[in-house]
């Protein structure tokens, strides 16, 4: 392999995320029950969660925004200011969980680095993104550190630009198709794609795209140093 750049996504790449927000989610869906069901309120978070990530970005910022949002909509005007304080509460709470690392990743970084540069790739608020990343005590394994607003094709062609390489010599590790795989196997790089138990709705890749034979899975992060 022509490989220079071995980039690892974040979030439910390196350490737990998606957890959490599902649980605030289950949260946010009981203080809603006197006003709405489950499916309800579920289906006003996202929609509007969609409608707001261009003004707000991803991260846990954007999503208590969204969920104070839909709770206006939700209740029809009627949620409290108490019912509001413990929307913000769930926020705050998320961004205060420990960091949790996954599957040996101290142990993988630092072997990868052995032989390539290695960068973290991922996408977020900027300023939780950095406190996971300082909680994690991973940031020493890491060349570059880019905090993307989104991950696009365009994002990586930015990328790899600033990076000085081809395509062909950047290898992206992460867990959702949409983000982390498709968008690097279409501008030519390479990818390895570690599914996690867990996807938002958002991240998951339309079937068609799902199996194109162009990028490696694995089914832990371990496996990952099988094939780089």
């Amino acid at each position: 392999m022509s490989i220079k750049v071995v980039a690892f996504d974040a979030d439910d790449t390196l350490w737990v995320n998606e957890n959490y927000f599902r649980e605030a989610e289950g949260e946010f869906v009981k203080l809603m029950s006197i006003y709405g069901s489950e499916e309800d309120t579920m289906k006003i978070l996202f929609e509007i969660e969609m409608q707001n990530l261009g003004i707000y970005g991803f991260g846990i910022k954007g999503f208590m925004l969204a969920m104070t949002e839909a709770a206006g909509r939700i209740s029809k005007g009627k949620v409290t200011s108490t019912e509001i304080d413990k929307i913000l509460d769930l926020g705050k709470a998320m961004l205060n969980k420990p960091v949790e690392l996954l599957d040996k990743v101290e142990e993988i970084l630092k072997q990868v680095q052995k032989d390539y540069r290695v960068i973290l790739a991922t996408k977020g608020d900027l300023l939780d993104q950095q406190r996971k990343l300082e909680k994690s005590g991973l940031e020493k394994y890491f060349h570059h550190i880019e905090v993307m607003s989104d991950k696009k094709v365009k994002d990586y062609q930015k990328l790899i630009k600033h990076l000085d390489i081809r395509p062909e010599e950047f290898l992206m590790v992460g867990n959702s198709l949409k983000s982390d795989i498709l968008p690097v196997i279409e501008i030519g790089g390479k990818a390895i794609y570690v599914p996690y138990e867990i996807t938002w709705q958002h991240e998951q890749a339309a079937p068609q795209d799902q199996h194109n034979g162009k990028y490696v899975e694995v089914g832990k992060l371990h496996e990952v140093l099988e094939h780089i």
